[in-house]
């Protein structure tokens, strides 16, 4: 009898557990993270990369005043706090606009100068050091995975994809068109999103050319980010162009998925915005979805005609849940929103830019997990 007893209250206890975790995931939600105290007002964040719980960097630019070129600005999480990092040798005036890593010892950063040159950084592992940038080309992002680093940038007005190949970088083919964001799984496994005159597009790379797919043919449609989770299950997103209409009519988002067949749009619970980042779960499905500048349709009659979207979209496996970033004192919502997701963890990152008072703007950063 007092066997039958421990075992059923076991199972209850059991039983209650999985039902408080269930309720502590369905009320978790993404929370404010404060920047360091030393970095100044008009600072952004333009992206971030995780290795875990404990180190994270992100990059972006410490600005002066509404004008001045500003200072690059590095961040690292040690699993406590952001805390600034020192750049040793790094004197220009600029900003660092992307970050990626193959591994905690081989991060990069690249950058612009004030003067429009091209930056470079690597970090081994201990310090951040200048490297020399490609000859003649302008970086605007780096990209890392599958053991892989690639610069996405231009030379001569002309965009250019280089890859790094033992101690240098070489050229590698641009599909048509431009080319805003890559998914890395290997250097014969690609896939890039971007856009052409027929819209937008995503191109995979199989280790000698680039098969290039319109997905969504609507004039200045665009994708920007773009995640292969198989060879018949791909994500892109970005914004659905729209000709006419009135000045300042905000975009729709646009959100498309590849079956291995075709590639479908999918509705996503919001009517305007761009959908800025794709992030991942542990095990490589879509996990989350960021939407910039997020609004909706009002009741009908109400005035402002459009209410705020939800910010993030959760995805399950089979739709979306909207969570909404949280409200920080003395600034507005965010106009830029990048993911980065921490490996092995349920833990992700947003950074980015929010409106500050009288039009001026502050950095963001935001975890759920």
């Amino acid at each position: 009898m007092a066997r039958r007893l421990l075992v059923t209250a076991l199972a209850f206890a059991m039983a209650f557990m999985a039902v408080m975790a269930s309720a502590a995931a369905e009320t978790r939600s993404w929370q404010h993270v404060p920047v360091p105290a030393q970095v100044r007002p008009q600072a952004g964040l333009n992206e971030a990369v995780a290795f875990g719980p404990d180190r994270a960097w992100a990059v972006g630019s410490d600005a002066v005043g509404r004008e001045a070129p500003g200072f690059p600005l590095m961040l690292r999480w040690d699993g406590t706090a952001w805390q600034r990092q020192n750049l040793p040798g790094v004197r220009w005036q600029g900003v660092l606009l992307s970050v990626a890593a193959t591994s905690p010892n081989a991060v990069w950063a690249v950058g612009r100068d004030s003067t429009g040159g091209a930056r470079l950084l690597r970090h081994d592992g201990k310090v951040w050091n200048e490297s020399r940038p490609p000859r003649g080309v302008v970086l605007t992002k780096v990209v890392a995975g599958g053991g892989e680093t690639w610069l996405i940038g231009s030379r001569d007005g002309a965009q250019v994809l280089l890859r790094r190949d033992g101690s240098g970088w070489r050229d590698v083919p641009v599909p048509p068109g431009a080319v805003y964001g890559l998914h890395i799984l290997a250097s014969d496994d690609v896939w890039a999103a971007g856009d052409t005159n027929s819209g937008a597009a995503v191109s995979h790379w199989d280790g000698q050319a680039w098969q290039q797919t319109i997905v969504d043919g609507f004039p200045r449609s665009a994708v920007s980010s773009v995640l292969a989770v198989s060879p018949t299950e791909v994500w892109a997103g970005g914004t659905a162009g729209f000709v006419g209409g009135p000045v300042g009519k905000p975009i729709p988002p646009l959100l498309v998925r590849f079956d291995g067949q075709a590639w479908n749009r999918v509705t996503v619970p919001t009517d305007f915005g761009s959908i800025s980042s794709l992030a991942p779960t542990a095990s490589g499905e879509l996990g989350w979805v960021a939407v910039a500048r997020s609004q909706k349709y009002g009741p009908p009659g109400s005035w402002p005609p459009f209410v705020p979207g939800p910010d993030f979209l959760a995805w399950n496996g089979q739709s979306f849940t909207g969570h909404s970033e949280p409200a920080v004192a003395g600034e507005g919502e965010s106009s830029a929103l990048r993911l980065a997701p921490v490996p092995g963890t349920e833990t992700v990152w947003s950074v980015g830019r929010a409106d500050g008072p009288e039009g001026t703007f502050a950095p963001r950063i935001l975890r759920f997990g």
